[in-house]
């Protein structure tokens, strides 16, 4: 068989990364990160990566690769993972991309567009609009020239909300046209995308397992060695999902089991926002809609009937 390039797509606690690891093993296929969390080093637990277990299986890539004082940007996540895919080409070994990052998947087939720099005066103009002005309003605003963009930032996000009013303000176009501009780094005929979009009820209790788990595992020790570190926290570790909700109990401020139940809320609010980005980026992408693991391989072996399991 040629090499191949899969993308697996998906969002948190849909079974990705059960998928990618038994495709790997059936194509004897390597994989590659493409969940913008899962690059921290320092987030094992929280953000689920795979378990040296699984990764002693098939070969992994850009897995806890970048410290959480290093923000990592869509830009260079993509160059990484660029250079590694040429090289595993060179090789000639079939590649796996896997991960809820729907930009990172957007960046990949529909390119990443060259947006000219944006002043530094006009980065700190901004910041001081939003805080003067609150999130609602700036959103509000923004909407008015650059309607995705601020339908699709997530509530909360305010460095996402800020970039995109920045770039609108410095180039006088919108950040969503720019990005419509760029090139695709992956050629349309080189890969094949799914997106795993189990029940939602399924979803949402797999997401409440996830966080018992986690808490069993030392998910509350994690997050109190990352906040003792004491780091920007508008920096993207300090953002992922759990964090903000894990760090109250860990300062003191909620009980184990309200700071529990408020991670849970939020995971499967994230898990709803990339179910939305899923339906509306990626409807051409085939859906495994299995509520199992092994649901989801067979919908997925009639996609690829060529694949054996081994």
């Amino acid at each position: 068989m040629e090499p191949r390039i899969w993308l697996i797509a998906g969002p948190t606690a849909s079974g990705k990364s059960a998928l990618a690891l038994q495709l790997a093993e059936a194509a004897d296929a390597e994989i590659v990160n493409a969940d913008s969390m899962q690059l921290y080093r320092d987030l094992r637990i929280v953000t689920a990566r795979p378990s040296p277990q699984d990764e002693s299986r098939a070969p992994h890539h850009l897995f806890g690769i970048a410290d959480a004082a290093d923000a990592w940007s869509v830009g260079r996540w993509l160059r990484a993972a660029g250079e590694l895919m040429a090289r595993l080409a060179e090789a000639h070994r079939p590649v796996i991309l896997v991960g809820g990052a729907g930009l990172y998947f957007r960046a990949l087939t529909r390119g990443l567009a060259d947006i000219p720099p944006v002043p530094a005066q006009a980065r700190r103009e901004a910041e001081l609009e939003f805080d003067q002005m609150g999130e609602s309003a700036f959103r509000g605003r923004l909407g008015a020239y650059d309607p995705a963009a601020a339908a699709r930032i997530a509530p909360g996000d305010r460095q996402r909300l800020v970039r995109a009013w920045e770039v609108f303000a410095a180039t006088g176009t919108p950040l969503t046209d720019w990005q419509e501009t760029g090139r695709p780094s992956l050629a349309p005929e080189a890969w094949r995308g799914v997106a795993l979009e189990p029940p939602r009820e399924t979803l949402y209790a797999r997401c409440d397992a996830r966080l018992e788990a986690m808490a069993a595992q030392g998910a509350l020790d994690e997050v109190a060695a990352l906040i003792a570190r004491n780091l920007d926290p508008e920096l993207p570790a300090m953002k992922a999902v759990g964090v903000r909700e894990l760090a109250a109990h860990v300062r003191g401020e909620a009980t184990r089991e309200a700071a529990l139940a408020a991670a849970k809320r939020e995971t499967r609010r994230y898990a709803k926002r990339q179910l939305t980005w899923l339906r509306g980026q990626m409807a051409d992408w085939p859906r495994l809609a299995g509520d199992t693991a092994e649901a989801q391989w067979r919908q997925f072996l009639a996609l690829e009937p060529s694949l054996t399991r081994t």
